[in-house]
């Protein structure tokens, strides 16, 4: 039973004369819609990517039926054009529902369809309609649809439905738990193209029967004349105890929490340079001793997954979009055009957010700029002909939140790919060590988020904690580059030999932490400190 929908913030009962059937065939239903109903609804849901932007129109781009038993429910894309010139896409399964036959209280507007009283409604919010969702993958063999294609995967050994219900806060997509093994996400914004997080999970489940991210089970897409469109992908649920980012948290405030414990004195802790190779042996035991043996245990089997990853997506000779590539002109001249723009845009924002910082923050930022031109170089100097590696399919977006624990173990997940990317460019094979630099700058951080979110817990100065930060940063890649060089070259991925993979990472790592200096800037300034940190540290600045 839901809650009484408070009807009185709805202005007005839209009335059409059209019944619901037939309601995506009527002109001006579909014109009331997208204009007069869509516009205040989606602007405040968390799936929405536009709320910098100001909407200019929408439109109702295509629809598909869907029915069950009892109810007729809508897939509709719609194209949300900004004041801005660009635009996006998004999904929106949708339900009429007279009032006793709603799951929800959270309603798109009410409506009167040929004087049939009821409420549009997203119609994830109806048991039924993710019940005919998963009806309709069990059976999709049987399903002859010239529109919509629903693939069971070879994993989906479910036989009937049980129960469903939403998994956590709605995100950029929504999740929903079927049976409580498996996991179904819609997405919300799509695109005119196979989405990379279905691509990759299909081909690492089964192509390479890789272990080590929630295997696939199923999928929902809509063919268009431009090309096939992912709305959904199921996988299996993973047990976990939540993300590594948690995880890595509660570690390094444990062991910045040492520091006092075991009377450590930060000066005399033995520093290395970045990049050094080291097994767990190698760590020395004043190390040791100050962040635990398992940290670095545990470090070491997140490089074996995410090398193990990389051979997956490295090593199949047959499938086009995973063949591994040599480097050439084409895909340097991609690479310098996308980050000197993306480098020029970052300069631009930190130009105007200038008067936001202050301190260290401020002084870091006054060295960049002082320093552009020598980081812009670092872009421009990347030489193909160089290049000894191949190239590869890879997560994209690979960070810590990536990432689920599971006892000792981890599973990855969410190939979607860099979310300010186009969807091309997220399918352009990269060095492999763009994601391994993704998860360095994961841990830096971990570790200087911890410094800052417990600006009193430790007894010691800011910049004191700043330096064994940095330490800890070290040992961390240190751990991490030697296992991961390892396991890669003895599953033959070609990752070039180590003055590659050090070019390579630091080229990387830069890029990375110019990206998200745009973020902190336009998000939460005081953050910025920590990318730009980051940048002084790749670059040696002094």
């Amino acid at each position: 039973m839901v809650d009484k929908i408070n009807v009185a913030e709805f202005q007005n009962t839209f009335v059409f004369n059209t019944d619901w059937n037939n309601a995506f065939e009527d002109d001006s239903f579909i014109k009331v819609f997208a204009s007069d109903i869509l516009e205040n609804y989606i602007i405040n849901k968390r799936w929405y990517g536009g709320k910098a932007s100001t909407i200019k129109y929408i439109e109702v781009v295509d629809s598909f039926k869907i029915a069950s038993n009892d109810n007729t429910y809508y897939g509709v894309l719609l194209e949300v054009n900004f004041k801005e010139a660009f635009y996006q896409h998004y999904f929106m399964p949708l339900a009429f529902m007279p009032e006793e036959q709603l799951d929800t209280n959270t309603i798109i507007a009410p409506v009167k369809m040929n004087d049939k009283e009821g409420y549009l409604v997203d119609a994830l919010h109806q048991e039924d309609f993710r019940k005919l969702l998963f009806d309709k993958l069990i059976h999709s063999k049987k399903i002859e649809d010239p529109k919509v294609k629903f693939h069971k995967g070879k994993k989906f050994e479910a036989k009937e439905y049980i129960s469903s219900k939403f998994m956590g806060v709605e995100q950029s997509n929504t999740s929903i738990i079927y049976n409580d093994t498996l996991v179904l996400k819609i997405f919300r914004r799509i695109y005119i193209s196979m989405n990379p997080d279905y691509e990759i999970s299909r081909f690492l489940t089964e192509r390479m029967d890789f272990k080590s991210s929630p295997a696939y089970t199923g999928s929902i897409s809509v063919k268009m004349s431009e090309g096939d469109i992912t709305l959904a992908l199921m996988q299996e649920l993973v047990p976990n105890e939540g993300d590594a980012w948690k995880f890595m948290l509660e570690e390094v405030d444990q062991i910045f929490e040492n520091l006092k414990l075991k009377k450590i004195t930060i000066s005399k802790l033995p520093d290395i340079e970045l990049f050094t190779r080291l097994k767990i042996n190698d760590v020395p035991h004043e190390i040791i001793d100050w962040a635990g043996l398992s940290i670095f245990l545990r470090i070491k089997t997140l490089a074996t997954r995410t090398a193990e990853m990389h051979i997956a997506l490295g090593s199949d000779t047959h499938e086009t979009a995973f063949t591994p590539l040599t480097y050439n002109g084409d895909y340097s001249v991609w690479l310098k055009n996308r980050l000197t723009y993306q480098f020029q845009n970052r300069l631009n924002i930190l130009e105007n957010n200038l008067h936001k910082l202050d301190g260290l923050a401020l002084e870091l930022a006054n060295q960049f700029l002082d320093h552009k031109k020598e980081i812009r170089k670092v872009f421009i100097d990347f030489d193909w002909t160089q290049m000894k590696s191949e190239r590869i399919r890879i997560h994209g977006d690979y960070h810590l939140g990536q990432v689920l624990v599971n006892g000792d173990d981890f599973y990855i997940l969410d190939f979607e790919g860099e979310p300010e990317s186009t969807i091309r460019d997220r399918k352009v094979k990269q060095p492999p060590m763009k994601d391994v630099a993704g998860m360095f700058r994961s841990f830096h951080y971990a570790i200087y988020a911890t410094i800052f979110s417990n600006p009193d817990k430790y007894p010691f100065e800011q910049e004191e904690l700043f330096q064994a930060g940095e330490i800890l940063f070290k040992y961390f890649v240190g751990v991490f580059i030697n296992t991961y060089t390892e396991v890669a070259q003895a599953g033959n991925l070609n990752i070039g030999y180590r003055k590659e993979i050090d070019f390579l990472l630091k080229y990387c790592l830069l890029e990375k932490a110019i990206y998200e200096l745009g973020y902190e800037l336009n998000s939460r300034p005081r953050w910025s400190v920590i990318p730009l940190r980051g940048i002084a540290s790749i670059m040696n600045f002094k």
